[in-house]
């Protein structure tokens, strides 16, 4: 499925949201690690990346990513993964991995993204809500989140990581 939305700021410039393809992969790649790097000063393991963003590519069970391209370059992305809510008898769809390169940022791109995401979860009964997550000190992307509409839960995360 393929959307085009009028750029916010210049009249010339159309952005297409589109499912992500495995030929993606390269420019996926490229934004997850500009993202560790930006947001969490993390160097990601890139074999480990690589095989993550294929998997994801390969395998719509695990997630979607949907890439936003224009004037032919992808300039965004984001990739929704599934939670099934057993008191909701649904699935929550989860927002992660959202980048959008610098230049390309304030141009109305994640709001794009999310709205194209919005409509396809609000269309699909199987689905609940959306939820997302947002290091604590990432401002700039809470005040984005804020400005579409999203509030913060009432619930706080929490974690393990194993090491393997």
């Amino acid at each position: 499925m393929l959307y085009i939305f009028q750029n916010d700021i210049s009249m010339d410039n159309f952005l297409i949201i589109r499912p992500a393809e495995l030929i993606d992969a390269d420019s996926i790649i490229e934004f997850n690690a500009a993202m560790g790097k930006e947001t969490e000063d993390t160097q990601l393991n890139m074999d480990v990346l690589k095989c993550g963003v294929r998997s994801v590519l390969t395998d719509e069970n695990m997630g979607i990513y949907f890439v936003a391209e224009m004037d032919g370059k992808i300039v965004g992305q984001l990739m929704i993964t599934y939670e099934w809510s057993d008191w909701r008898c649904r699935f929550f769809w989860w927002i992660q991995s959202v980048y959008v390169l610098p230049e390309y940022r304030q141009q109305g791109v994640f709001k794009n993204l999310y709205q194209h995401v919005y409509d396809l979860a609000h269309s699909d009964k199987s689905v609940c809500g959306l939820r997302l997550y947002v290091d604590r000190n990432n401002e700039r992307a809470k005040k984005s989140y804020e400005n579409l509409g999203i509030s913060q839960s009432h619930y706080e995360m929490f974690e393990v990581e194993l090491k393997k």
